[in-house]
């Protein structure tokens, strides 16, 4: 199920923590993963997928196949364990990749929809991980998608100032990332259809399409 690259040195102990740290916000977050991944239909690739938190919001019905990419092997060893609880015909259309995002082993416009949630906020190079994902996308296609971003005021300088600290408890998290205008640089055009506060962040749900 699993294709491996080569080694990555990745978070034990954030990878066992996850899930159950997740559980305290999964109550809000889980319209916004079935906006984001129950949404999703045809081919799809999911970015970062960590511990497979989104594999029970999939319309397997409506998906040919899933490509899902890990760059950590702590995470991606939780979500191998995760699709192994998947109906046999979900577990048949997943494939699972320990990949970065910033260098997608895919052709170029393979997929309808890529999915992403909570994870343009931790890949170390934004700009190229949005152009890896357009390139993959199919023109009229989009990345459909869950995320934090900086926030606007005084939240957002203390973001700034707590960055540091919070990239090294969470796993290369960045708290103030300007994801929304990175999107759009990408030549992405962006709807958003969702604002929400995710405990002491800003965040979005939306739709990042790759027109023509």
């Amino acid at each position: 199920m699993a294709k491996r690259g080569a080694p990555v040195k990745g978070h034990r102990w954030f990878a066992a923590m996850y899930d159950l740290t997740g559980r305290l916000g999964e109550r809000r977050l889980k319209p916004l993963r079935q906006f984001a991944a129950g949404g999703a239909s045809g081919r799809v690739l999911e970015l970062g997928c960590g511990t497979g938190a989104n594999f029970a919001y999939y319309d397997w019905d409506q998906i040919e196949s899933l490509d899902a990419t890990e760059p950590d092997p702590f995470m991606l060893r939780r979500a191998e364990a995760k699709a192994q609880m998947l109906p046999p015909e979900a577990r048949a259309k997943l494939t699972l990749h320990q990949m970065p995002a910033e260098a997608l082993a895919f052709p170029d416009e393979t997929f309808d929809a890529v999915v992403a949630t909570l994870v343009l906020c931790t890949v170390r190079e934004v700009e190229r991980t949005l152009t890896e994902i357009r390139r993959v996308l199919k023109p009229g296609s989009a990345l459909r998608l869950l995320e934090h971003v900086r926030s606007d005021g005084f939240a957002g300088k203390a973001e700034d100032l707590i960055e540091p600290a919070w990239g090294r408890l969470f796993a290369g998290c960045h708290p103030n990332r300007r994801t929304e205008e990175a999107l759009r640089n990408a030549g992405l055009r962006l709807e958003i259809e969702h604002r929400l506060k995710l405990s002491l962040l800003s965040g979005f749900a939306g739709l990042a399409y790759r027109d023509g």
